[in-house]
């Protein structure tokens, strides 16, 4: 009798971790890496769409172009294509503002991505390793099982003997199993400490230290999305920006660490003020930003005006004397995305009604409809 077994799926497995090493993640600089003829033929078509769009050829925008003719970004191409399609003209704020989202890498991000694949290598390096003693060991298993097999064709062999090397074999069988199946336990412990630790990396990338808002590159992000689905679906989408009245002399007064819990307080009624879909976060310095999808200026500036009143009638204490401090207010600018504009055209109509509110007596809401009107009187 001969035994045989097949090992071909675990021969499959050594060669999927083998050949992983020769696929690392991919980042921006793998865009190098095609090959000429290709290059050349996705530059050219980069600059006819240039030259239909009259996009100036500088290389941030040939970049643009580049990366959306090779179409490796779905983002960016989505959000040209409406551009296109609704005849907006690509001047210097719109052509900054794409390669800005789109284009421009997060050194950040890059770091992570390095260091997560070079731990996977480590992870499946180590994989590689217990497959490879496994496979050996097996095979010297299977000569034995075959070598006592053969014993029971010879005559006159005890057969208790043949019995007890037998159990022998296959107790080492079941030894070698045990150990192969705890080193692919603890190698899968280690595939989720690196995700964990990824998914921590990230979340701290895009979250604010202070208020535990989403940061600008959150924001970013955020309003990305939202602003290709409003000019896809015909929406509106809207945006308040936050400011506290008179920061600067709180903080002179009380101490930073008394303003650091202001901020954070108006993060906490900003956060409870907004819906699940909105995004509230820390724009800058004492100033807090939300974005309102769905939302037109009406809606947008009901919201600003609950939030206005909720931080008004906040009572703050200071934690270390339980004195009661002075009430704080905030001035709220809120604007309506117009078809097909950029991020930063809609957030300087948001700032200059905020700094209208702030210079007709704080504490209270102006939208952009008032600037218009102003600009009528005037």
């Amino acid at each position: 009798m001969r035994l045989t077994l097949t090992w071909d799926a675990v021969v499959e497995e050594q060669k999927l971790f083998a050949d992983s090493r020769s696929y690392p993640i991919v980042t921006a600089a793998a865009l190098e890496e095609v090959d000429f003829e290709y290059a050349t033929a996705v530059a050219e078509k980069a600059m006819r769409s240039m030259a239909q769009q009259r996009v100036p050829p500088t290389p941030n925008n040939f970049h643009t172009w580049f990366k959306y003719s090779l179409g490796t970004s779905p983002d960016l191409k989505r959000a040209i294509d409406i551009l296109v399609g609704n005849k907006r003209k690509f001047d210097t704020t719109t052509n900054h503002d794409l390669f800005a989202t789109y284009v421009a890498p997060h050194t950040t991000g890059e770091i992570d991505l390095n260091n997560v694949s070079q731990q996977l290598h480590t992870v499946m390096a180590s994989a590689k390793q217990f497959l490879t003693v496994a496979i050996a060991d097996n095979r010297s298993q299977i000569k034995a099982i075959n070598d006592v097999a053969d014993q029971t064709e010879v005559v006159g062999v005890d057969p208790k003997l043949l019995v007890e090397n037998l159990l022998n074999e296959l107790a080492k069988t079941v030894t070698r199993a045990t150990k192969l199946e705890a080193s692919f336990v603890e190698s899968t412990r280690e595939l989720d400490v690196i995700r964990d630790s990824l998914s921590k990396s990230e979340e701290r990338a895009r979250t604010d230290a202070l208020t535990g808002l989403p940061n600008r590159h959150a924001l970013d992000e955020f309003f990305r999305v939202a602003q290709i689905a409003a000019m896809e679906k015909g929406e509106p989408l809207s945006v308040l920006l936050i400011d506290i009245d008179h920061f600067k002399s709180f903080n002179d007064n009380f101490g930073h660490g008394v303003g650091d819990q202001v901020l954070r307080l108006m993060a906490k009624v900003l956060r409870e003020r907004v819906r699940d879909i909105d995004l509230p976060a820390r724009y800058g310095g004492e100033e807090l930003i939300a974005v309102l999808p769905g939302a037109n200026l009406a809606a947008c500036a009901a919201v600003a005006e609950r939030i206005r009143r909720s931080i008004s009638e906040c009572s703050i204490t200071r934690r270390s004397t339980g004195e009661v401090l002075p009430s704080i207010t905030v001035s709220i600018g809120v604007g309506e995305f117009q078809m097909g504009e950029a991020m930063s055209d809609l957030i300087d109509r948001c700032d200059r009604a905020l700094y209208r509110a702030k210079g007709t007596g704080r504490n209270r809401v102006v939208t952009e409809n008032e600037l218009d009107r102003q600009q009528a009187v005037g």
